[in-house]
């Protein structure tokens, strides 16, 4: 590897632009292969290629000036990552660890094997099944698209059997899973170097609002602390049974004083977000470091309390109009907008704020974003969406 090595990452979304900074800071030449020149990580990085990352020509072509091939999102075919393995490529995580984030038949067998535990489930093919699986384990059913789904998409609630009907009209491969009586939910972010170091951060809390994560708050509060270990061992027993390099995010749920496995994320993730401000070492930052196989950094506060809030477009796209208030009012907070165009519910920026007392916090990092959004300063998380 050269002593200034080349980290490719396929997709220009905000986490290759929000992977920038971090590169600069290690001495990392970082390039991207964005579908367009107007996407979020292209329009700051100097080392974009163009080029469509479902094709093993571009991949590969793309791959030929980099030391190590890795990832912003999970839709690049898993016959392309073969490929660019077969050419002998560093691609980390690799395919068959990326199998397990692209496809949740295979991640709930491959977790239920390892005797970690999920919501019950079970595939799906017709309504026979979806009814069969709801007298085992109670409406409402939720059924999910195998692949391809992300931020609620691909994934459908069914409180009767003529819902389910409906989601199976589509022609998807779905599995069913049991509607999880939570009582919230938590995720723990851990990394991985090909070496085998791992290292996990503290866990969080995530509240959804429509399948979108708006808000996540480090640490979670009120966690026991026998039970953010449970879920750090669980992350790095994840990340260490799949082989995975890179950071691996665990979504899951708290329930009854037990946790589930709801999803898995190969690559920085939005319950990480934090970190850029909140943390000694971003998440961003350690992705870099473990692909590289460079020892990963320390994972503790910076503050006792550290809340990220999404900002959602709303119905006004002059987010620069109202970054003047933002930074005015509220000189600590800490932005992030991400170069999309607004559409109303789309993710396009987020916010954070540090402090000592949680409800403070929150407000700070909830009242920043809503103006943002909408330019009203709100507490509560019902803006941004365009109604």
């Amino acid at each position: 590897m050269n002593s200034q090595p080349v980290v490719g990452m396929i997709g220009a979304g905000q986490l290759a632009r929000m992977s920038c900074p971090a590169a600069i800071a290690l001495a990392v030449r970082f390039r991207v292969l964005a579908a367009a020149a107007d996407e979020s990580a292209a329009q700051v990085c100097q080392g974009t290629a163009l080029g469509d990352y479902r094709s093993a020509a571009d991949v590969l072509d793309f791959a030929s000036g980099c030391d190590v091939i890795t990832f912003d999102h999970e839709h690049v075919p898993g016959a392309v990552i073969e490929a660019l393995e077969a050419a002998g490529h560093a691609v980390r995580p690799g395919s068959r660890a990326l199998r397990f984030a692209q496809d949740k038949r295979a991640m709930r067998g491959r977790l239920a094997e390892a005797g970690i535990a999920c919501p019950h489930w079970a595939s799906v093919s017709d309504l026979a099944g979806v009814v069969a699986f709801a007298e085992r384990h109670g409406w409402p059913v939720v059924l999910k698209a195998v692949t391809g789904g992300y931020d609620g998409k691909g994934v459908w609630v069914c409180a009767m059997a003529e819902q389910a009907a409906e989601v199976l009209s589509h022609g998807l491969d779905l599995i069913a899973e049991q509607l999880v009586p939570f009582d919230r939910e938590l995720a723990v972010l851990v990394a991985r170097s090909p070496a085998g170091q791992g290292a996990a951060y503290p866990v969080v809390q995530t509240v959804q609002a429509g399948g979108i994560c708006r808000e996540v708050i480090a640490p979670a509060p009120g966690l026991r602390p026998g039970l953010a270990a449970e879920a750090q061992r669980i992350g790095l027993q994840i990340a260490a049974g799949l082989d995975v390099t890179g950071v691996l995010a665990v979504e899951l749920f708290e329930a009854g004083g037990e946790l589930l496995v709801n999803e898995l994320a190969m690559r920085p993730h939005n319950s990480g977000h934090w970190t850029i401000d909140g943390a000694v070492t971003s998440q961003f930052e350690q992705h870099l470091r473990a692909v590289l196989n460079l020892p990963l950094g320390q994972t503790s506060q910076l503050a006792p309390v550290t809340v990220t809030v999404n900002v959602l477009g709303g119905q006004d796209p002059d987010l620069h109009d109202r970054l003047i208030h933002v930074m005015a009012a509220d000189p600590g907070s800490r932005v992030q907008l991400y170069g999309k165009p607004v559409r109303p519910g789309r993710k396009v920026g987020h916010v954070t704020a540090s402090g000592s007392r949680l409800e403070q916090v929150r407000a700070r990092a909830r009242r920043a974003a809503s103006y943002l959004a909408d330019g009203v300063e709100s507490e509560s998380l019902d803006w941004g969406t365009g109604r």
